[in-house]
């Protein structure tokens, strides 16, 4: 289910819609542990989204946040509310995020469809931005690969 909010006013329910991203089973009960460690604050949600950076040009970024700005979608999946901006919401249509776990530690990992260029660390991607096919591209501060 998709709510759009306006600041300061109660939500509205628009439409019957499934999130944009899906959540793996891991990822959700990560989520879900990491609130309760924080005694489970009402209103806080998972907040996705995606900035500039990164060496090959977009980065995803996770938060947990509670607030949702004008505009922005609110959905669930798995048990989580998850709060996407419009503009991040075509890059991360089909998206899965997951948990994993390495020996150097564990941290949530995206798969994402979308994505033409990856980086080597798995933190960024390009994605076809406009008509004409152009690319959104950098270079790496973190892992120096430009694959």
């Amino acid at each position: 289910m998709a709510l759009t909010l306006e600041a300061g006013k109660d939500q509205e329910i628009l439409a019957e819609r499934a999130c944009p991203l899906s959540l793996t089973e891991r990822a959700a009960q990560e989520v879900k542990d990491i609130l309760e460690q924080q005694g489970n604050p009402e209103g806080v949600r998972l907040r996705v989204y995606i900035s500039g950076g990164g060496c090959s040009g977009l980065q995803y970024g996770m938060a947990l946040d509670e607030t949702v700005d004008e505009g922005d979608e609110v959905f669930e999946d798995s048990g989580v509310e998850v709060v996407l901006a419009p503009m991040d919401i075509r890059y991360l249509v089909g998206a899965v995020v997951d948990y994993v776990t390495t020996p150097m530690g564990g941290g949530f990992k995206v798969e994402n469809p979308n994505a033409v260029k990856t980086c080597g660390c798995g933190s960024s991607f390009s994605a076809e931005d406009d008509a004409e096919g152009r690319t959104i591209t950098g270079g790496c501060g973190s892992c120096g690969s430009n694959k």
